[in-house]
């Protein structure tokens, strides 16, 4: 199960499913009104979904790992919308430029997400609900009470079954007793058995396993130089970085990242200048053009450019076995923010 946890423990202790049985007593769904707006519907709370079923999915854009359950998100909403299922994704933001409701609007546009959002960028839903992942998904009854909690990917059988006992028992009749088949693409597709790189970030708040022989130079400029022979789960960066809490920001060209990893996916949460200028790059895996490795954001010779503020999919390997590589990006044009990679 992929998740990405924020914090040191996971309240409820648990990583999985929590499913409430009659003996215990059941925690009533807080209050929504701490959103800082709504996309897709008009505000809505407690009272106005009592006696729905309610599917709470807490998301961020940039987040891989919520990315690939949605397309089970969206098709719940559309298949159970009619007999009283409620779906409500809460976009609480892990980055700056995520708190920007122009940003929420792209990306709710982008993947065609139809379903009430409630933006909420200070995090007052997510402390409400003591939630401390991407993705957690809450189902709540039609007392308004939670009846099922699950972090992380995976378990959507069992969620959606959760659903249709939930709608039986609020006196729904006609419940569908089979279960969604979805095969998301892009950055929604499901991810492959063979990862062995985690999450790394850029930015030295969180940083790991970084491999240029000089030292990050906190909040000010620095020259660096990729590592020659990285091992695996390494990167380093090459050219003129100022590297923050957040993000590393290219001063001048030309500017590189190195990452030696292990998955069938790579990407790169990267966003552009203020100004907002699109930025160029082009990206080589073990030193050429990925060819038919390239992914939904890179072309086969390894160009892209920068645009919106956003995850990135550079690579998909299309042979297998899944083995280790060389990763590059080389930025054409000075500004490129770099946070973030993830992989699938």
């Amino acid at each position: 199960m992929n998740i990405k946890i924020v914090g040191l423990v996971i309240v409820a202790g648990v990583v999985g499913t929590l499913v409430y049985s009659q003996s215990q007593r059941p925690e009533s769904m807080p209050d929504l009104g701490g959103a800082n707006g709504w996309l897709n519907s008009p505000p809505l709370g407690v009272k106005s979904l009592r006696g729905k079923i309610v599917l709470i999915d807490f998301w961020t854009y940039t987040c891989v790992n919520s990315l690939r359950p949605m397309p089970y998100v969206k098709a719940w909403a559309a298949k159970y919308q009619d007999v009283g299922l409620v779906v409500i994704g809460v976009h609480t933001p892990e980055f700056s430029f995520e708190h920007e409701r122009p940003n929420i609007e792209w990306a709710t546009r982008t993947f065609n997400i139809a379903f009430p959002v409630a933006i909420d960028s200070d995090y007052n839903i997510w402390r409400a609900f003591h939630n401390e992942a991407w993705p957690a998904q809450y189902i709540v009854d039609g007392k308004g009470e939670i009846r099922y909690r699950h972090y992380g990917e995976g378990e959507y059988v069992e969620m959606e079954r959760v659903i249709q006992k939930l709608l039986k028992e609020n006196g729904s009749a006609k419940v569908a007793e089979d279960t969604v088949s979805v095969s998301g693409v892009g950055a929604e597709a499901a991810p492959s058995n063979d990862q062995r790189t985690p999450e790394t970030y850029v930015g030295y708040q969180q940083a790991k396993d970084f491999a240029s022989p000089e030292k990050v130079a906190r909040d000010s400029r620095r020259t660096y130089t990729v590592p020659a022979s990285p091992s695996l789960n390494q990167w380093g960066l090459g050219g003129t970085w100022n590297v923050g809490p957040e993000a590393a920001v290219l001063q001048a060209i030309p500017g590189k990242v190195l990452f030696r990893f292990h998955s069938r996916d790579l990407n790169l949460i990267l966003a552009p200048a203020k100004a907002g200028k699109p930025l160029r790059f082009k990206i080589t895996l073990d030193g050429a053009a990925p060819g038919e490795n390239s992914g939904a954001d890179s072309a086969a010779d390894g160009s892209g450019e920068i645009r919106e503020p956003r995850m990135y999919q550079l690579i998909r390997q299309n042979g297998f076995p899944i083995i280790d590589h060389t990763f590059e990006i080389e930025f054409l044009d000075p500004g490129a923010q770099v946070l973030d990679f993830t992989f699938g």
